[in-house]
């Protein structure tokens, strides 16, 4: 049996998916109900099919009503609940759901153990939702909470997490505050060393902020040793900030402060200066790592594909890829992608097409990156029907596209006329069970309206309100001309209601619609 609070556990007959009802055996014992663990595991197999579900919960619902939809109604098994959680978690990650619903969900699973054991993973997920949100103060919280009640949890990731996402949206004394606020109330009793310091200059490193991160490293180098780890992540630093001359300096400064270089350093150097399109230096730089005994990875010749292709020398490029079996490696995703990416800056997108076919004859997925590289190069050479053509089989293979590419395809079906192709995209993430980015909303809700769609981009802003996300200014003000063109007030009140009530429980992280300014001329 699964015990819940009277006060959690609310109504009976709560809808499933498909019409389906679960009639809750609930029975009243003390203060607390009891609900029969095989209508949960009925529950259970309803829901996690997909996760069309979890994104229709809408911010104004109840928690509890999120876990009654099945969220939390596993076995009770401690590896299997452990896992869905995660799994629970990087969906509303990833479908954008308001980051409360995270906080809550991981809260009453802390709240109610041994029922829902949790994970480091699932506080790593719930932190990181938080953070990207920019609620640094819900995120302090849970961590102060976590360290009194659960201290197992606390990872090096968790902090790396916080410090990074502070160290991106705050100044360089508020993420040194942090630091100090990880070592003094969070991490209680343990003692801070290189591992933790390496966590802070990555923070800033990640950001390429890499005057704080020399500053940082500079002044703390007396109490924590540095030690390979530490150059290589200043290195990369370096090699992202794109100045190849701070990534050579910093290179032989830190031979010359006694650190050997390893196969990590090579690659940085190698990608340096690959992406800067030194293509001979990184060829260079291959024959120095082998003749220090570093065999190459796959990493490494994934990058050389990569400045092959930069350089458009297609011919080494299909050389370094033939090559990987020869060197007892097994080409992955980031390789094929490498090699489509250089067959893409060469116009060669029949090649290009193939060799994504390649990979799924070969049982390599293509990801985010594949389509994204594909659909740019079909834009400029093929147009609006040669990305119909991939758009379609992406759609049949499943394939939910990152936000960039989502965007990008949103823009040019807009700009092509194409609006039927723009919300068949909207309605197959949303059917998917994720919410579309804002800049997509703009784009679509443009289109629509400057084409007298206005009722179309209603409900698609409707969906994005229901799914906790705010709609741009922009995006607001263009629907509301044209629904007050089509004197359609109706609409129009519906929409700041809910505008409103969003930002009660939600307020933007930057600067949005704040509300309806036509209320005068409905009254």
């Amino acid at each position: 049996m699964f015990y819940f609070t009277q006060s959690e556990a609310s109504a009976s007959n709560v809808n499933i998916k498909k019409g389906v009802k679960a009639d809750f055996k609930i029975a009243r014992l003390g203060s607390l109900r009891v609900i029969d663990e095989n209508i949960l595991s009925e529950i259970q197999n309803e829901f996690l099919e997909d996760n069309r579900i979890i994104s229709s919960i809408t911010f104004v619902k109840p928690t509890m009503t999120l876990l009654i939809y099945g969220l939390v109604l596993f076995p009770s098994i401690p590896a299997t609940s452990n896992s869905k959680l995660c799994e629970i978690l990087s969906i509303i990650f990833s479908v954008c759901l308001t980051p409360f619903k995270a906080l809550e969900f991981f809260k009453f699973s802390l709240h109610h153990q041994p029922y829902f054991p949790l994970s480091h993973d699932a506080l790593e997920k719930t932190l990181h939702i938080l953070a990207r949100m920019r609620y640094f103060d819900r995120a302090w919280e849970l961590l102060r909470e976590i360290a009194k009640t659960r201290p197992n949890l606390l990872t090096l990731k968790a902090m790396s997490i916080v410090l990074s996402k502070i160290a991106k949206y705050q100044s360089f004394e508020d993420t040194l505050e942090a630091f100090r606020r990880m070592e003094e109330d969070v991490f209680v009793g343990r003692e801070f060393g290189t591992d933790e310091f390496n966590v802070l200059v990555k923070a800033f490193c990640s950001q390429r902020q890499m005057k704080e991160a020399k500053s940082v490293f500079r002044k703390m180098v007396s109490r924590f040793n540095p030690d390979i780890k530490t150059m290589n992540i200043l290195l990369l630093g370096f090699k992202e900030s794109g100045d190849v001359t701070s990534v050579e300096l910093f290179y032989h400064e830190m031979v010359r402060r006694g650190f050997s270089p390893n196969s990590v350093t090579y690659n940085i150097r190698i990608d340096a200066y690959c992406k800067k399109n030194c293509f001979g230096d990184g060829l260079r730089l291959l024959d120095e790592m082998e003749g220090r005994n570093f065999a190459p990875t796959i990493e490494t010749i994934t990058t050389l594909i990569h400045g092959a292709g930069l350089v458009r020398n297609l011919g080494k490029a299909w050389q370094l890829f033939n090559e990987i079996p020869l060197r007892n490696l097994v080409a992955d995703t980031g390789a094929y992608n490498a090699l489509i990416s250089s067959l893409v800056r060469s116009r060669d997108i029949e090649s290009a097409l193939s060799v994504m076919e390649k990979m799924i004859e070969n049982q390599i997925e293509p990801d985010g990156v594949t389509y994204h590289t594909l659909f740019s190069g079909l834009i400029r050479t093929r147009g609006i029907e040669g990305v119909n053509e991939l758009y379609q089989k992406m759609i049949e293979r499943n394939f939910v596209p990152k936000t960039r590419t989502v965007v990008m395809l949103m823009k040019y079906f807009c700009q092509n006329s194409r609006l039927d192709l723009g919300l068949s995209l909207w309605n197959y993430l949303v059917e998917k069970g994720y919410c579309p980015h804002a800049h997509a909303l703009d784009l679509l809700v443009t289109g629509l309206c400057s084409r007298g769609m206005a009722q179309e981009a209603f409900e698609c802003s409707k969906q994005m309100l229901l799914r906790g996300r705010h709609m741009s200014g922009a995006a607001f003000l263009m629907l509301e001309r044209f629904l007050l063109k089509a004197r359609d007030t109706d609409k129009l009140k519906e929409l700041e209601e809910m505008t409103k009530k969003l930002k009660s429980v939600l307020p933007p992280a930057i600067e949005h619609t704040t509300g309806i300014s036509f209320s005068s001329v409905i009254n």
